[in-house]
Order: structure tokens, then sequence, then C-alpha cells
């Protein structure tokens, strides 16, 4: 059973910046892709970001040139880092192994001036 833990959430004004971390525990996490997810209100949720074991990436079409995902396998740590944040990015945040039914609470995201 995988355990994910997010933070970093919190209130920013447009065209600031937010990381966010996922911590893992209970699992091989290097052996496993990771993402992130959002949903926003009245929204479905969508792919964020997703990192593969090997350190490569994608991302979802509005965020590719202002978020950059990262991974810490000695931490067993997932990052977003979220530039240039703008209203539309206000959303719960979800980390998730990624193909797998393992997710976390989810952090709050909220920006606004």
């Amino acid at each position: 059973q995988v355990q994910l833990v997010e933070s970093g959430g919190g209130l920013v004004q447009p065209g600031g910046s937010l990381r966010l971390s996922c911590a893992a525990s209970g699992g091989s996490f290097s052996l496993y892709a990771m993402a992130w997810y959002r949903q926003g209100p009245g929204k479905q949720r969508e792919l964020v970001a997703l990192i593969a074991t090997g350190g490569g990436t994608t991302y979802g079409n509005s965020m590719r040139g202002r978020f950059t995902i990262s991974r810490d396998n000695a931490k067993n740590t997932v990052y977003l880092q979220m530039n240039s944040l703008k209203p539309e990015d206000t959303a719960i945040y979800f980390c998730n192994v990624y193909s797998k039914n393992y997710w976390g609470q989810g952090t709050q995201v909220t920006v606004s001036s």
C-alpha cells in the first residue's frame, strides 16, 4: 500500500509561483511513474504533469513552459514547480502513482489578487 502526502499549496497572486511536494511511503518509489493531476471548481480532473522512472516528462497543454515536475528518489518525493500562475490554475492538486489507484488527499492552490 502506497501513501502519498501533498504539501505546498496556498494562496498566491497572479504571476506568482508555488512549489508542491508529494512524499511517498509504503512502496518502491523509484519504480513508479508519478503524476500530478488537478481538479478545478466544476471541472473534471486533468493531468498536469507526469514523470517517468527514467526522468522523462509530459505536461498538459496549458501547463507546458510554466510548470516543471521533478523527483528525488532518495527522498521518495515528487515536486511540481509552478510559475507564472493564472487564476485558471486554481484547483485542488493531487499526487498520483501513474496508472495506479494511489492518490494523495490533495492540496488547494488558489490564484487570486
